[in-house]
């Protein structure tokens, strides 16, 4: 599906990719929208963070969490929806509600039939910043100088739904990824960035994993 223009309107050919990413969580759900040119180049649409009292009752977080993706979608339209992929390792509790929220996601991105991604940690990591192993803080710095934006946005909720976004676009740069499947095979693997390489490293590792 092709990005949507900034008033919401369809997006012509050759529009930017417009990629709304979601760190999800029950007390703080990330999102953030960003704009990928064919070169590229990304631009910040927008950004914030959703945020639910653990003194409330589940179904409120999940209603506030809902109404704010419905709010978000109308918004800014994106062509695609890329989700951080739910890990086991996490504390049951912690498991449970980023799943919930997950759902309440994934669930309001298909009543309008766009498409959504799951990509794991590692794998954003590893496209934004070059390792698979970064903390937040490399996360941020490299988010905000992708996005040449003057102060970091913060929390770093926020800062890891926007670098989901990015990583989702870069995929799709990628020779040998789904969107990139026809393309011409004049773009090599040189053609990557070497953050674009490791993500690729990253991906293949998590699906062997699974």
């Amino acid at each position: 599906m092709a990005g949507s223009a900034a008033d919401g309107t369809r997006a012509r050919p050759g529009s930017p990719l417009r990629v709304l990413g979601v760190d999800p969580g029950l007390t703080r759900c990330g999102l953030g929208v960003v704009d990928i040119q064919r070169d590229r180049t990304a631009t910040l649409v927008g950004v914030g963070v959703v945020g639910t009292d653990a003194q409330q009752p589940l179904d409120a977080r999940l209603l506030a969490i809902a109404s704010a993706m419905e709010e978000w979608l109308d918004r800014y339209s994106p062509g695609v929806v890329a989700v951080e992929r739910v890990f086991s390792q996490l504390n049951v509790s912690t498991v449970m509600g980023v799943a919930q929220a997950s759902g309440i996601i994934i669930a309001a991105a298909a009543r309008r039939g766009i498409p959504v991604a799951l990509h794991t940690p590692s794998e954003v990591k590893a496209a934004v910043t070059g390792s698979g192993r970064a903390d937040k803080a490399a996360v941020t710095r490299m988010v905000t100088k992708i996005l040449r934006l003057d102060t970091p946005p913060r929390p770093a909720d926020a800062a890891d739904a926007l670098a989901l976004a990015l990583a989702h676009a870069w995929r799709g740069s990628a020779p040998g990824s789904p969107s990139a499947v026809g393309r011409t095979t004049a773009m090599t693997a040189t053609a990557l960035t070497p953050a674009q390489r490791a993500w690729q490293e990253a991906e293949a590792k998590a699906r062997r994993g699974r």
